[in-house]
């Protein structure tokens, strides 16, 4: 019978030997991991012992007290994000090294497009922080502008602005890192259209009397203190409080509150 011609052996001596054969390859390739892994190990401990000397990490706490970010939960410690980038870097760099010993070029071609990428990436990436660093600046800077003057909301203009510093500055640095914003940006340019118009009509229609009030209680509180003895529109007595909307005199009938207004629009006798 024919089949009894058949050599069994034949398929499994042609394995073995491919076996054999990529013996070399794979022990080449284990050990090009493990000295890898050496290499990144003892490079990232020297790199650590070094920016142990350098106090680096004194900006993270300083980072923390600007409040990039709003008042969040983030800690950004900046040992652990160098290290992290220089890890991941190195392994990189091995895995392209490795690809071209062992002619994975698909793999090589891909990290070296990653790596031309990378410098729009890092320009995203500071734009964005950038921004949101600028954006803390100048909330802060309105939220004192108006508790300087006195005037409330200043939490409210100081968000506003905030956001739209962050929003603008995010846009822009996804068009730094290639991403398509023309749907974004015309959608946005139409909400901040809407939004301005419906503050324009509601200040135009309904905030004239509250802006007068704002400033009135200002100019009041420049020319009247509190403790002061005054004597306005026939009412004698002593400030005790002054706000954007009225001015409170304690005199020896009572208390007598007088409108912002009416304040402005009388003379104001103030008593030595």
């Amino acid at each position: 019978m024919s089949f009894l011609n058949i050599d069994f052996l034949t398929p499994f001596k042609d394995i073995f030997q491919d076996i054999v054969d990529s013996l070399p390859t794979v022990a080449g390739f284990l050990a090009f991991v493990i000295i890898s892994w050496l290499v990144i190990k003892i490079f990232l401990y020297l790199v650590r012992k070094a920016l142990a000397k350098t106090k680096i990490d004194e900006w993270s706490k300083k980072l923390r007290q600007t409040e990039i970010f709003g008042s969040s939960t983030i800690n950004i410690v900046l040992t652990n994000v160098i290290l992290a980038v220089l890890k991941w870097f190195l392994i990189f760099v091995f895995v392209m090294v490795g690809a071209e010993m062992f002619g994975l070029t698909v793999v090589s071609e891909g990290i070296r497009s990653f790596f031309a990428y990378l410098p729009k990436l890092l320009t995203a990436v500071g734009i964005f922080v950038g921004g949101a660093y600028l954006g803390t600046m100048v909330k802060k800077a309105i939220q004192s502008m108006f508790k300087s003057l006195e005037v409330t909301g200043g939490n409210l203009v100081g968000n506003i602005a905030f956001y739209l510093i962050v929003v603008f500055l995010s846009i822009t640095a996804l068009d730094q890192a290639g991403v398509d914003t023309s749907v974004i940006k015309s959608n946005l340019t139409l909400l901040i259209g809407s939004v301005l118009l419906a503050f324009t009509l509601a200040f135009g229609f309904g905030a004239r009397d509250a802006v007068s009030r704002l400033l009135f209680g200002y100019y009041s509180r420049m020319n009247i203190s509190i403790g002061e003895s005054v004597i306005i529109n026939d009412v004698e007595g002593v400030v005790v409080a002054i706000d954007n909307i009225c001015v409170t005199i304690n005199t020896i009938e009572g208390k007598v509150i007088l409108p912002i207004k009416d304040v402005v629009d009388n003379k104001i006798v103030i008593k030595k």
